[in-house]
């Protein structure tokens, strides 16, 4: 047993309590129930500085106020169930399989939420003396925004973070890149006529075939990065307007998911369409999304679904250093990227703070049916997160 390992009983409360986060369902914008038990175990462990900020999302704290500050990140929501006819057990049951846990947000990302807690609170157990703070916040609406609420609490809070770990799901490999998230609203303007004459009107609905098409072309010229790989650009929704089903569409909407890898930007991607447009002559706008996101606790927040690649250095200190805590924690991690987007939108995107992923469980099981966790990948990223904080914030 290494010094990093949970003690059976530690390892037995750990479980018990992604169990009862699993049952509790939190739907985004309806954190409220696991808010609530988040915060009574972390005062249960013995952190300090507990609360709950006007947004809803709860933090807690172990070590010295003064000094530099490790934050691990985590979100408290979860989708939708996924084909729910397809699951093999109740989702929200927290079933226990084989050593896996069962239920909806087990991987994405309540696994990762409570190994973050307990990784901390093995650190207060163990009376390892800290020259920093180690900071756990759990946040709100990261499925439908991302990066918001993270945002929000760091406004609040004031908290500047010196290193940031997103314990979203990455199968214990340190994740050094992800990749950046538009979602554009493309509307295409045609012209109502009769359906019994065609000529008189402009089919909104042909201009967005030509489009489609030339959005397929586009989307395999798209930059692509060494480590992080290729932009991806997909229509994912599209729907029409006519006055009646014997009408001519004089509106064609479709939505636009764009991924950003290294070296791409907003102003590119839309530029990039806005050419596709102009080749097909045809009357159309493109923007980025905007939306209003409420939170649990009634706060309205603008959202703009915008958020930049990122990268950290194969040699950063952080990246290091998240590495050689799996070793101390008897793991082999090697380097990893994640092709979706996490809470890292804002703080490596934006906000330009150290930031590496690092959590339990498969990413491919996250948004999908039986979703699942293995508990002693749950057990390993507790004590990996417990000594990365020494590694980091030891006098």
């Amino acid at each position: 047993m290494n010094s990093w390992q949970l003690s059976a009983s530690e390892t037995d409360a750990l479980v018990d309590f992604l169990r009862r986060l699993v049952q509790t369902p939190s739907l985004p914008g309806q954190e409220g129930a696991v808010a609530a038990l988040i915060q009574s175990e972390m005062q249960k462990l013995g952190f300090a500085d507990v609360k709950t900020d006007t947004a809803g999302n709860v933090s807690g704290q172990i070590g010295k106020d003064a000094g530099p500050v490790l934050l691990f990140d985590a979100h408290m929501d979860t989708v939708e169930v996924a084909e729910p006819e397809r699951w093999r057990v109740d989702p929200w049951s927290a079933e226990i399989q084989q050593g896996r846990l069962y239920g909806l947000g087990s991987c994405d990302m309540k696994g990762g939420l409570a190994a973050a807690v307990y990784g901390a609170a093995h650190l207060l157990h163990a009376g390892i003396p800290l020259a920093g703070r180690v900071v756990v916040a759990t946040v709100g609406l990261e499925e439908p925004a991302e990066g918001t609420c993270t945002r929000l609490f760091l406004e609040e809070s004031q908290l500047h973070p010196s290193w940031v770990v997103i314990v979203e799901p990455s199968d214990l490999q340190v994740v050094r890149a992800q990749r950046g998230h538009l979602e554009m609203l493309l509307t295409l303007h045609g012209k109502s006529a009769h359906s019994a004459k065609p000529e008189l009107g402009d089919n909104a609905i042909y201009a967005a075939a030509r489009v489609i098409f030339g959005l397929e072309i586009l989307a395999e010229q798209l930059a692509e990065d060494a480590f992080l790989g290729p932009g991806i650009l997909a229509v994912t929704d599209i729907h029409s307007h006519a006055v009646s089903r014997n009408a001519i569409p004089e509106r064609c909407e479709m939505i636009i998911d764009r991924r950003l890898t290294v070296g791409e930007t907003e102003a590119l991607a839309l530029a990039e369409i806005q050419r596709v447009i102009a080749r097909e002559g045809v009357r159309a706008t493109v923007k980025v999304i905007e939306e209003d996101v409420r939170t649990y606790t009634g706060k309205v927040h603008r959202a703009r679904r915008a958020s930049p690649p990122w990268a950290l250095d194969e040699h950063h200190p952080l990246v290091t250093a998240m590495l050689q805590a799996g070793r101390d924690a008897g793991l082999r991690p090697g380097l990893s990227k994640w092709y979706f987007a996490t809470e890292g939108a804002y703080t490596a995107g934006v906000a330009q703070i150290p930031t590496v992923g690092f959590g339990p469980g498969d990413p491919n099981l996250a948004h999908t049916c039986n979703e699942n966790v293995a508990l002693e990948q749950v057990n390993h990223a507790a004590s990996t997160y417990a000594a990365l904080a020494a590694r980091l914030l030891h006098p």
